[in-house]
């Protein structure tokens, strides 16, 4: 009755029904895992956002890598913007889109040491080769806010590091590099300004980080695990509708043979 299913066309649709399921099987525990990553980010990141603020010398000093866990965390410090030996850091988007410069500006802490402050974003309005104007950040003793970030590398942005750029540019916001430049104690990593806001918004400061897309793994997941549980289902439904198939041919042929020949 299934002898059928010993014929190459059936061996072959057999095997492959048999590699499908596990492969569907282990894709939805890959999209398992990634759920359960991404959701551990997006706890740590709101953790870390809703966080009491703290002075950034708690978090970081001269040579600190800023971790995971320390990463947004809302960092103040007191001091006074250094003007003088700001850059800008080129290729930078805001939430539109638009290329423009982030500014990135010393602030020097009543003990000298440095904590690098992003303020934020401003267009790059004419040739990108001209350092840009930049609105001046609060004159005299001020104490900003903002959310502590690591140093920026190639291998963690896709950011190539360009040399030769023109003067008081760079590509990747990195502490230790500038602190061969500044020659002070500069903080490990840096801090996006959140407050004091910028009058007339310039520079943009820069928004919160989004969630991560977890819900949309998990969707992934269960899609995966019905398709390695509908494999078998459709094999046997197609066994079937074979036999069936072949059934009724048999029937058709001895109904044919079965009648009187005619005279």
């Amino acid at each position: 009755m299934y002898r059928f299913l010993l014929s190459r066309q059936w061996v072959i649709v057999t095997l492959v029904a048999v590699a499908l399921i596990p492969t569907m099987i282990e894709l939805g525990i890959w999209q398992m895992h990634r759920y359960e990553m991404r959701t551990a980010r997006n706890q740590l990141v709101s953790d870390a956002l809703t966080a009491r603020p703290v002075p950034v010398e708690r978090l970081t000093s001269p040579g600190h890598t800023v971790t995971s866990a320390e990463r947004y965390r809302t960092v103040t410090a007191t001091g006074t913007f250094d003007t003088s030996r700001e850059v800008v850091v080129r290729r930078r988007v805001n939430s539109d889109d638009e290329v423009g410069f982030h500014v990135l500006t010393p602030f020097v802490l009543a003990d000298g040491r440095v904590l690098l402050v992003n303020r934020g974003w401003i267009p790059a309005n004419g040739v990108q080769t001209a350092f840009p104007k930049i609105p001046a950040p609060p004159a005299g003793r001020t104490t900003v806010t903002g959310r502590l970030m690591p140093d920026e590398t190639t291998a963690a942005s896709g950011i190539k590091d360009i040399k030769g750029l023109p003067d008081r540019q760079i590509m990747l916001i990195n502490s230790a590099e500038q602190a061969r430049r500044l020659g002070n104690g500069v903080l490990g990593g840096y801090i996006q300004q959140t407050a004091p806001a910028a009058k007339g918004g310039t520079p943009q400061q820069i928004s919160d980080p989004g969630k991560e897309d977890a819900p949309l793994n998990y969707a992934y997941m269960i899609q995966w695990w019905l398709f390695a549980a509908g494999v078998p289902v459709g094999w046997w439904v197609l066994v079937r509708r074979e036999r069936r198939d072949r059934a009724e041919a048999a029937a058709a042929e001895t109904s044919a043979a079965a009648e009187p020949a005619t005279v």
